[in-house]
C-alpha cells in the first residue's frame, strides 16, 4: 500500500492519493461504495491499475481499525 498511496501537501492539499496521480482515496472508494466495480473504475480512470484499487481498500481497512500509518 505504501508504495501506491503517497500523501504530499502540494497533490490534492495532502490527501491520500494514488501515486503518480491527483485521484484521491475517497474518490475511489466513493465509486465502490456506490457499486462501481473494478473494471467500471478503471475504465473512468485509465490512469490507475487493479492494485491501486486494492491500495486504497487496504488504506481503508487500516484507518477502519485506527492504526496510525505513515503514507509519506
Amino acid at each position: 500500500m505504501k508504495e501506491r498511496i503517497i500523501s504530499n501537501p502540494d497533490i490534492c492539499g495532502g490527501e491520500p492519493c494514488i501515486k503518480g496521480t491527483r485521484i484521491p482515496v475517497h474518490i475511489i472508494l466513493s465509486h465502490l461504495a456506490a457499486g462501481d466495480d473494478f473494471d467500471i473504475i478503471l475504465k473512468n480512470f485509465p490512469g490507475i491499475t487493479i492494485e491501486d484499487i486494492k491500495a486504497c481498500l487496504e488504506y481503508a481497512s487500516y484507518l477502519a481499525t485506527e492504526k496510525e500509518i505513515s503514507i509519506s
